[in-house]
């Protein structure tokens, strides 16, 4: 009888236990919420269909990428790639390239009528194959966006479209994506991004003091306005930050108030416009270090995961560490280090040399090839989607390391 009576205990304990943890299981977690923020190469400038590049190549990484941000069932392909870099160079071979120089040199009559059919055909082709890849593009159900770049601001699932423009992408797409397989639970990403700003200062920090005007300046007659916007682009963040946050069951349809939020991680990825004044490149390292200090406080996250992406356009580390805002970057990185969750990651590793073969090649004149790997200047890192998907990605990686576990 007492055996009875305690295997029937024990089959309660036990039948109490998978209960507990059947309700932890699925107890609503805390909204994990990344801020995004930068200057033009935060906003994003690569078309949708150049990430297709991450095909030409054969690492193991890149070969995850492609499974991680194009749904198999959309017919894209190394061959589909290929096909379409040959569709490519063959119109170069026909128009010239962008200025189609070589039909507007031809004589009137069936010959240039027949070429101008076959490049209808090709460009037809061209445009279909741009098209497919960019509806074939992964959409998160599970992490959303809202999103300031530039001048395209918009909100949802986090897909292609949260870049320049509707057709383009930046960090923040293969971000959230990458984040999604290595944590459980809601995510929200909150993107403020212009183009062509500085850290010293229009996202000068509270704590790197009052911006000092040069003598150029100070005969301005627009001193007054230079003093009044300084630190601008830091306000404008901090309100689109709180802004979002005030409305979280707005922004992400999984948000439980009694479960919260939890400020998860920065990512920072900036530092063009601040290589031309030996002021603003000499002092990267010190203003790095106040902007995280200051955002830490503004969000009342003192241990808040902090990502810096190292000014990478150079190409080379020769070139990388020869430029004084890339070598701030990564000081502030170091002097604050891991210990404090701080973390630099080199973009110039995750360049796209393929899509900068054609580029050297001579763009305009094969145009039509180029416009299948790359999408913008050098100075937005060509434009290629294969390199935003590496360091969206990559800026993950560096965050889910600092994480506490």
């Amino acid at each position: 009888m007492k055996l009875h009576i305690l295997m029937h205990l024990a089959r309660c304990a036990v039948a109490a236990f998978a209960l507990l943890v059947a309700s932890a299981t699925f107890a609503a977690e805390p909204l994990k919420v990344y801020i995004l923020a930068g200057q033009s190469n935060m906003v994003g400038h690569a078309r949708a269909h150049t990430i297709a590049t991450l095909y030409a190549s054969d690492t193991p990484r890149d070969q995850e990428l492609v499974n991680l941000v194009i749904r198999k069932d959309g017919g894209v392909s190394r061959q589909a790639l290929e096909e379409q870099l040959a569709r490519g160079r063959k119109l170069d071979e026909l128009t010239g390239g962008i200025s189609n120089s070589k039909i507007k040199a031809m004589k009137e009559g069936p010959e240039k009528k027949a070429v101008e059919a076959k490049v209808k055909q090709l460009k037809s082709e061209h445009e279909a194959y741009k098209k497919k890849v960019a509806s074939t593009c992964v959409v998160s159900d599970r992490v959303y966006i809202s999103s300031i770049a530039d001048r395209n601001k918009r909100s949802g699932k986090l897909g292609v479209g949260y870049g320049g423009s509707g057709e383009k992408i930046g960090p923040e797409y293969a971000f959230g994506l990458t984040l999604a397989k290595k944590i459980s639970g809601p995510i929200l990403l909150i993107k403020t991004s212009w183009g062509g700003k500085s850290l010293n200062y229009n996202f000068r920090p509270p704590s790197a003091g009052p911006y000092q005007l040069n003598e150029k300046e100070k005969s301005s007659d627009k001193a007054d306005d230079i003093k009044k916007n300084a630190s601008l682009n830091y306000r404008m963040m901090n309100e689109a930050v709180h802004e979002v946050l005030n409305n979280l069951p707005e922004n992400h349809p999984a948000y439980d108030a009694k479960a919260g939020h939890e400020m998860a991680g920065f990512v920072w990825f900036q530092g063009f416009n601040d290589q031309f004044s030996p002021e603003f490149r000499d002092n990267y390292k010190d203003n790095m270090i106040a902007f995280i200090k200051d955002v830490r406080a503004e969000y009342n996250a003192p241990q808040m995961p902090f990502v810096i992406g190292v000014l990478g356009t150079g190409v080379t580390a020769e070139k990388v560490a020869g430029n004084q805002v890339s070598v701030g970057q990564r000081e502030a990185a170091k002097s604050l280090g891991l210990k404090k969750r701080v973390a630099a990651v080199e973009s110039y590793l995750e360049y796209s040399h393929y899509s900068n073969k054609v580029f050297q090649k001579g763009w305009p004149e094969h145009y039509h090839e180029w416009d299948t790997v790359g999408s913008d200047r050098p100075y937005h890192y060509l434009g290629s989607g294969a390199f935003f998907v590496r360091l969206g990605d990559a800026f993950a990686n560096s965050m889910f390391e600092l994480t506490p576990k």
